[in-house]
C-alpha cells in the first residue's frame, strides 16, 4: 500500500515537471541563455541544454553542470542536489530550436506522505481489520443461519418422523433452493418409506392366509384322522403351497422392480406367450378361449417378466369371465404392439379402474382370497409394462366385461 502511494505521487510530480518543461519550451528560455525564474528554489530547478551544454538555468543551479539528462517522457530520480536536501524527479522536453528543457521537482512531500500512510496503516490497519472481520463474521453468520436451522432440523429427523420438513427461507437464493430440494427429498423418502411399510404389512397379511390354511388342515387331519383323507389333505396343501409360491414370486418380482434391478433384454414373441397361456387355460377351465385375433408381434424385453404379465392378464380375465375370454395381439401403429384380454364378466366401473392397478387392491373385499387373488396381478402388469416403456389401459370390453390392453414398443430387429 505504501509503495503504491509512493509510486502514484512520484508519477504525479513527474507529470507536473513535464508540464512545466513544456511551458518553458515555448517561452524565452528556449530562445536564449538566461536565468529562468522558479517559484520556490528549494522545490524546483530548471536547466536549458544545448548540445549537452547548460546555456540557461534557474538561479539555484547557475554555473552547475547538468544534474541529470533524462530521455523524453522518461523521469529520472536524483537523490542529491547542491541547493536543497532530499530527492528530485527530473523530466526533459525538446524545444523547437533544438534546446532541451530540463525541470526537476522535489519529492520530499512524497516521502512525508509515504511515512504518513505507514503510520496510518500501522495504527488504523488492525482496527480496520478488526471491524472488517467483525462485519464479515456477522454477515456470514446471518447468511448461514438458515443453513444451521436446516442442519438442526435434519439432525432430528428419523425414519419415524419423515413427515417433518426443514425450514425454507423466503427468496430465490441458493439456500432457499437447497431447503426446497431437501424438502422434496424428504417427501420422496416419506412416500417411499410409507410404500415400503404398506408393502411389508400387506405382504405379511397375504402370506399369513395360505400358511394359516395349511396349519388348520394339518391340525384337523392330526386331531381327526378319520374326517380328512390323505388325498384331500394333500390336495389342500398342494393348492395352498402353489398359491403361496405364486405370491412369493410376485413379491420377489415387485422387490426387483423397486430396487431397479436391470431387466434382461431380448426379442420376445408375445403372440407365442399368449397362445401358450390360452392352451394352458383351455386345459383347466371350461371357458371359451378365443385366439382368432392373435397375430405375430415381437417386442424387446425380459422374457420371464413378460411371461408373468401375459399370465396375469389371462388369469385375471378367466377369474372374472362367465363363459368367454378373448385374447388378441395387434399392431396399433408402426413400432407399437398391443396385447389385449377381454372377458364377459361384470367388468369394473370406470371410477375404480385406476385403483385396481395398485398393489394389494381388491374391489370386492368380501370375496374369498382364493377367488379374488392377492391383488397383485394387475399391479405387476402395469409396473412391468412401464419398466419396458409401455402403457396399461383398462376399459369396457366388447364382450361386456373388462378389457385390459398393454402397449409395448415393437422390436426393430
Amino acid at each position: 500500500m505504501r509503495a503504491f502511494v509512493e509510486r502514484s505521487l512520484v508519477a504525479q510530480v513527474a507529470d507536473e515537471a513535464a508540464l512545466r518543461a513544456e511551458a518553458l519550451a515555448k517561452g524565452p528560455a528556449a530562445a536564449s541563455a538566461s536565468v529562468v525564474e522558479v517559484t520556490d528554489s528549494t522545490e524546483e530547478y530548471v536547466q536549458v541544454l544545448r548540445a549537452g551544454v547548460v546555456v540557461g538555468a534557474s538561479a539555484n543551479v547557475v554555473g552547475l553542470a547538468p544534474l541529470a539528462m533524462p530521455e523524453h517522457d522518461r523521469p529520472v530520480r536524483v537523490d542529491t542536489v547542491p541547493f536543497a536536501p532530499g530527492s528530485f524527479v527530473v523530466m526533459s522536453v525538446a524545444a523547437d530550436n533544438g534546446d532541451v528543457i530540463v525541470v526537476g521537482r522535489s519529492i520530499d512531500d512524497v516521502a512525508e506522505a509515504r511515512r504518513a500512510v505507514g503510520v496510518a496503516l500501522a495504527v488504523g490497519g488492525p482496527a480496520i481489520l478488526a471491524i472488517v472481520g467483525a462485519v464479515t463474521w456477522w454477515i456470514v453468520g446471518r447468511a448461514l443461519r438458515p443453513v444451521e436451522a436446516i442442519r438442526l432440523e435434519v439432525e432430528q429427523i428419523s425414519t419415524s418422523e419423515l413427515s417433518r420438513r426443514v425450514p425454507a427461507p423466503s427468496g430465490e437464493d441458493e439456500i432457499a433452493r437447497l431447503a426446497t430440494t431437501m424438502n422434496g427429498m424428504l417427501e420422496r423418502l416419506e412416500v417411499g418409506h410409507e410404500r415400503q411399510r404398506r408393502f411389508v404389512s400387506d405382504a405379511s397379511h397375504e402370506l399369513r392366509s395360505p400358511v394359516a390354511s395349511i396349519r388348520q388342515h394339518a391340525e384337523v387331519a392330526r386331531t381327526h384322522p378319520n374326517v380328512m383323507s390323505v388325498t384331500g389333505f394333500s390336495d389342500t396343501v398342494l393348492h395352498e403351497v402353489t398359491r403361496l409360491q405364486d405370491l412369493v414370486d410376485d413379491l420377489l418380482l415387485l422387490a426387483q422392480i423397486d430396487e431397479g434391478v436391470p431387466a434382461l433384454t431380448v426379442d420376445v414373441d408375445v403372440d407365442d406367450l399368449l397362445l401358450a397361456e390360452a392352451a394352458r387355460l383351455r386345459a383347466v377351465t371350461p371357458l371359451e378361449i378365443d385366439t382368432s385375433h392373435v397375430i405375430a408381434g415381437r417386442v424387446r424385453g425380459d422374457r420371464v417378466q413378460l411371461e408373468r404379465v401375459v399370465r396375469n392378464l389371462v388369469d385375471n380375465a378367466a377369474r372374472h369371465a362367465r363363459t368367454r375370454v378373448e385374447l388378441s395381439v395387434r399392431e396399433r401403429d408402426p413400432g407399437t404392439i398391443v396385447v389385449a384380454c377381454d372377458d364377459d364378466g361384470p367388468g369394473i366401473p370406470e371410477a375404480e379402474r385406476e385403483h385396481v392397478l395398485r398393489r394389494f387392491v381388491r374391489l370386492d373385499e368380501g370375496r374369498a382370497r382364493d377367488e379374488g387373488g392377492s391383488g397383485l396381478g394387475l399391479a405387476i402388469v402395469r409396473e412391468v409394462i412401464e419398466r419396458h416403456g409401455g402403457t396399461t389401459t383398462l376399459s369396457a370390453g366388447a364382450l361386456g366385461g373388462l378389457r385390459v390392453e398393454v402397449a409395448l414398443p415393437g422390436s426393430t430387429s
